[in-house]
Formats: C-alpha cells, sequence, structure tokens
C-alpha cells in the first residue's frame, strides 16, 4: 500500500494502522455520496495515511471505471478544495472487483489479492437483504479467520426489521465475528452536537443538577425533513416513518438527552447507560382517552414553490399504501431522574422544513412576580440543541424591557460552531469512520441496544396492526404535519415548537 506523500513528516498519533476497506455496495449512492467523500476528507487532512479501498459491488465495471467516477465524484464535490495531486495520490488506492454477493468468485479474488493485509475492514454499504448473504460469503472463504490480522464489520441501518431480524441478523454477525468486531453504525450519532450532548451535561456543573423532573417539564424532539422518499418506494412501503427514524435515530437522540452519568467515558460504560434508557421506556397503547401516537403521510402539496406529488402517487408505492411519513408520540420513562415527564417525539417526510433539534423546556417559577398587572405572558426557559442543518445551542430566558416598565420578553444566548470555532464540523461518516479505525466503538450501537430499541419499536407497530387504516392520518406537503399531531400534547397543556 502507497505512502501519502503530502503527509511527509507528520507523526502517526490518532491514525488508525494501515487497512483495506472493502466496500460492499460500491455502486451505490451511499458510497457516493456518503463513504468516498468521507474517505477522501479524511485522507486529504491527514487522518488516514496507509490504505487501500476496495469496491465490491454486482456493476460491471473495471478497477479503471471505479476510478473514473470517483474522480468526477471528487470534482463535483470538492472542486476547488483539492488539488490534482491529492485526487491522483487518492485514486492510486482504489480497487474494484465485480461479482455477485453470494457466490464464492468475488470473495475468492478479495482473498487473492487482500486476504493477507493486517487490518481488513468490511462495510455493508448494500441492500439489508444483502447483508446475511455477504456475512455467509466472508465466513465461508474465511476472510474473517487469520491469526496475523484483524477484522472489523460495519453494518448499515436498517439493522433488522423488527426485534425478530434483528435477533437473527446479531446472531449470524457473532457466529462468524466477535462483539467488539462488529460496528452497527447511526450517522446521527456522529453528528457534533450530538457528541456535545455528553459534554454539555456531564462537563458544565450548572446543568446536570436541574437535569431533572423538578425542574424539567418536557423534551421535544423532532427530525424533520423536506425531502420526500427518493426512490424509496420499494424500501419505504416495508418500512415506514416508524422503522424508519424512531427504531434508530429518534431513539438514539432520546438516549443521549437521557442517560445518567456514566463512571467513565469507555464505550461499554455510555453504552449500558443508554441501554438502561431503553429498558425503562414505558410500553405504548392506544386505547387511551387520549392518543399517545399519530401516523399520517403526507398529500401532494407545495415545497420551495414547487408543487409536490403525493405519498401513494411515488414510485413503487401502492396506491391504497396506509404507510406512515409521519409518526408523532409521547414517551415516558420510568426512572426516578424522568418520573412523570412526558417526551415528545416526531418525524416526517415532506414537512415544512428540514430541523433537527431537541429542546428542553424548564418549568416556570412556582410564583409569578412578574405578568399579572400588564397581563405580558411569561415565556418558559427552553434550552433547545440544533442538530441540522445549523449545529448549536439555544438558552432561552426572560429579561426586562428598557424603560420605565418591569414588562419581559423572551431573549435568545446562541452558541454555533461555525462562528465560535471558525472551523466547519466534520461530517458525520468522518468521524464515525474514523473512530471505527481507531476502535473506538461509543457512537456505534452494541447487539443489547439494537434488540432493546426493535422490543419497544415492535411493540408500538403491533399495536396498529389491525387497524391501521382507521390510525392514519393526513397532512399536505410542505405543512407542519397533520393538525392531530396537537392531540398527545393538550393534556399536557403544550405545543409543538414551530416548523
Amino acid at each position: 500500500m502507497q505512502k501519502n506523500p503530502l503527509s511527509e513528516g507528520l507523526t502517526a498519533h490518532n491514525t488508525p494502522e494501515p487497512f483495506v476497506i472493502v466496500i460492499f455496495g460500491a455502486s451505490g449512492d451511499l458510497s457516493a455520496k456518503k463513504l468516498i467523500p468521507a474517505l477522501f476528507s479524511l485522507f486529504t487532512h491527514n487522518h488516514i495515511i496507509d490504505f487501500t479501498i476496495v469496491g465490491f459491488a454486482r456493476s460491471r465495471w473495471s478497477s479503471s471505471d471505479f476510478k473514473e467516477k470517483t474522480a468526477a465524484l471528487i470534482h463535483n464535490r470538492f472542486g476547488t478544495q483539492t488539488t490534482e495531486q491529492e485526487t491522483a495520490e487518492f485514486l492510486k488506492r482504489i480497487h474494484y472487483i465485480s461479482a455477485p454477493y453470494d457466490t464464492d468468485e468475488g470473495y475468492t479474488l478479495l482473498k487473492k489479492k487482500f486476504a493477507a493485509q493486517k487490518h481488513l475492514i468490511y462495510y455493508l454499504a448494500t441492500p439489508p437483504h444483502m447483508y446475511e448473504p455477504i456475512i455467509s460469503q466472508l465466513g465461508k472463504n474465511r476472510l474473517t479467520q487469520s491469526a496475523d490480522s484483524t477484522f472489523k464489520i460495519v453494518v448499515e441501518k436498517p439493522f433488522g426489521h423488527d426485534v425478530t431480524s434483528a435477533k437473527l441478523l446479531n446472531s449470524k454477525l457473532l457466529s462468524i465475528f466477535k462483539e467488539t468486531q462488529v460496528y452497527r453504525i447511526d450517522h446521527y450519532l456522529g453528528k457534533e452536537t450530538v457528541q456535545n450532548i455528553i459534554v454539555f451535561r456531564f462537563g458544565n456543573g450548572i446543568y446536570e443538577p436541574i437535569w431533572n423532573n423538578r425542574y424539567i417539564d418536557h423534551v421535544q424532539i423532532t427530525v424533520a425533513e423536506k425531502a420526500g422518499i427518493e426512490m424509496r418506494g420499494s424500501y419505504y412501503e416495508n418500512a415506514g416513518a416508524i422503522r424508519d427514524m424512531v427504531q434508530n435515530h429518534l431513539l438514539q437522540l432520546l438516549c443521549m438527552v437521557a442517560m445518567e452519568a456514566p463512571n467513565d467515558l469507555e464505550p461499554d460504560s455510555i453504552r449500558n447507560e443508554k441501554v438502561k434508557v431503553l429498558k425503562a421506556l414505558r410500553p405504548i397503547t392506544v386505547d387511551s382517552p387520549q392518543p399517545a401516537v399519530i401516523r399520517a403521510q403526507y398529500r401532494a402539496g407545495i415545497i420551495d414553490g414547487e408543487k409536490v406529488k403525493a405519498y401513494r402517487k411515488e414510485d413503487k408505492v401502492d396506491p391504497h399504501s396506509i404507510i406512515e411519513t409521519y409518526v408523532c408520540m409521547r414517551l415516558f420513562i420510568d426512572t426516578w431522574r424522568w418520573s412523570g415527564v412526558p417526551f415528545f417525539l416526531r418525524t416526517g417526510k415532506r414537512l415544512s422544513r428540514r430541523l433537527t433539534e431537541i429542546s428542553i423546556q424548564f418549568k416556570t417559577p412556582p410564583h409569578l412576580l412578574f405578568g399579572q398587572a400588564d397581563s405580558t405572558p411569561i415565556s418558559p426557559n427552553t434550552l433547545t440543541l440544533t442538530i441540522q442543518p445549523d449545529e448549536g445551542i439555544t438558552f432561552r430566558f426572560n429579561s426586562k424591557l428598557p424603560g420605565f416598565t418591569t414588562k419581559m420578553r423572551a431573549v435568545n444566548m446562541n452558541f454555533t460552531y461555525g462562528s465560535s470555532f471558525a472551523e466547519k464540523s466534520p461530517d458525520a461518516y468522518e468521524r464515525l469512520l474514523l473512530d471505527m479505525m481507531l476502535n473506538d466503538a461509543t457512537l456505534f450501537t452494541r447487539n443489547d441496544e439494537i434488540e432493546q430499541a426493535w422490543k419497544f419499536v415492535s411493540q408500538l407497530i403491533s399495536c396498529f396492526k389491525n387497524d391501521a387504516d382507521k390510525n392514519l392520518f393526513f397532512y399536505n406537503a410542505g405543512s407542519a404535519g397533520p393538525e392531530e399531531a396537537h392531540l398527545i400534547m393538550t393534556p399536557y397543556n403544550s405545543t409543538w415548537r414551530k416548523l
């Protein structure tokens, strides 16, 4: 493998050992949009030095074809931010194998050319139904066994379709790999603000004492998207918003907010605390007078001035589909810290804007000294962690208006990564790939965590199994979601934050 001449004089501190990364599904969108750009960025910033990339896919490309497509991708993505020399050096490290995933052909070639390397990483960027055939072939062809080499496997979401399939996939993985070799990836955990939650909570003495049911009224977690299903009709028809977003992204954010302080920053210490949160989630029922879950689907509408079609008109979607593209819910965590505090979660496609945030609303003062005589309402204090599009933290509090008055107005104290540190946060995949290469599993999901999340979600889905069509509402594309979403807030005199 080639050394990076651009890194001459750089110490090897915090850089991974030489490795080969095999990307299964290298001709797909995930590889082109996320993995190759992330690896190239890590290379140009000297975070990885000695490496080889092997694309493995069914597309009938040669290594030259893969290099040409990668060069075009780099040019379109990075433009003047990179040089011809950097691109040329990166392309020297690229190879390609064209073969089916479920036969010996490609694996025999892979073993012949690269099995002697000391550190092999297998990245599953294929459709989920190909995970098990690939894992089986890696084991069958003895591409995971060598006393002189180390092996890792990275598995993309969705990890299973329900708790049963997740357990079967875990069983298959752990029959060939050790748990310490398996990295189940959720790119949301690589985002800067998500990582900062632990530092923010446990690195500042002012917040942890009030991070409980004595001071917090409720928590809202929002993952809103303007995009639709983007040519993934067949996948989405089998997933829906609950499987696609709640089981992973939303529950991961919930765990980061609600977890107890770990004993240390070792990966398993943090993941142990996340599992405790998932185990403490109160099961949801749908037969109560006040609904705890609202499912909805987008109709046609207007986004950014353009007409967009309804979900039922999307390609490869059943014209009578009852799959949800939006879901909101009210959850409770039955622990000492969070007893009685509602967590409101929502996610949806084709909403009015793209936004991911966690907002903690604090209780109002027990005795209102201000705002009584002049009827000025007192806004509750809120702490909002914005994850995308603009990563940062906002604290909202009340302040007196200038002049001869006691009137108040809510004002914001803002922190943004771009303005505070004068540099762009690394892409989530860059952080996660580098952590994996450096054997840091903190931001990856453990097998029991996956299964516990699916246990909760499978129970939730079963509530709608018999009457899914009766429990489905609708909203116009480009709106904030269905009007019925407010029903889960009503018992708590709360409203959703504005989208």
